[in-house]
């Protein structure tokens, strides 16, 4: 599994509008939603499921990278958005900074390991200081793309 197979342009935000971490969780929902990949009468409960899991302990992990994730019964496969914001949200971060670039995924419930599969892609590719450069000067969706495309997570 790589990150540019769970996304496409239309999955990605390249300047997000929210500006705390409940904001941007229903701003990439809003997002899965209108594109189809989340259908409008499960959003709740997604939305609900990642709140949850915030709450446990934030998934703001630091270097300006959050990766809110669920298990729910919304979804049938791995479904993905990545957004972007230049000017940074607060996300309660584990390093009190803020959060340039967020992976929420959602995993079926029964999915355990892929679940912490997608999560430790996600990490290790974000982990990367160069990607982190390259999706940061990306000026649009579809250069944000061939990030993921070209850098195999």
């Amino acid at each position: 599994m790589t990150l540019a197979s769970l996304l496409s342009e239309d999955l990605i935000i390249p300047e997000m509008v929210a500006t705390d971490r409940w904001q941007a969780i229903e701003e990439i929902i809003n997002r899965l939603v209108e594109e189809g990949q989340l259908d409008p009468s499960h959003r709740e409960e997604a939305i609900a499921s990642l709140r949850h899991r915030e709450e446990t302990m934030s998934t703001g992990i630091g270097f300006g990278i959050a990766i809110p994730h669920a298990s729910c019964d919304a979804v049938q496969q791995v479904t993905a958005c990545f957004g972007r914001s230049k000017a940074g949200i607060d996300f309660e971060s584990l390093d009190g900074k803020p959060v340039h670039f967020i992976v929420l995924f959602l995993v079926p419930k029964d999915q355990f390991q892929t679940h912490l599969r997608t999560l430790a892609a996600i990490a290790k590719f974000l982990n990367d200081p160069a990607v982190r450069a390259e999706l940061g000067g990306a000026s649009d969706a579809k250069s944000i793309l061939e990030v993921f495309s070209r850098k195999r997570s």
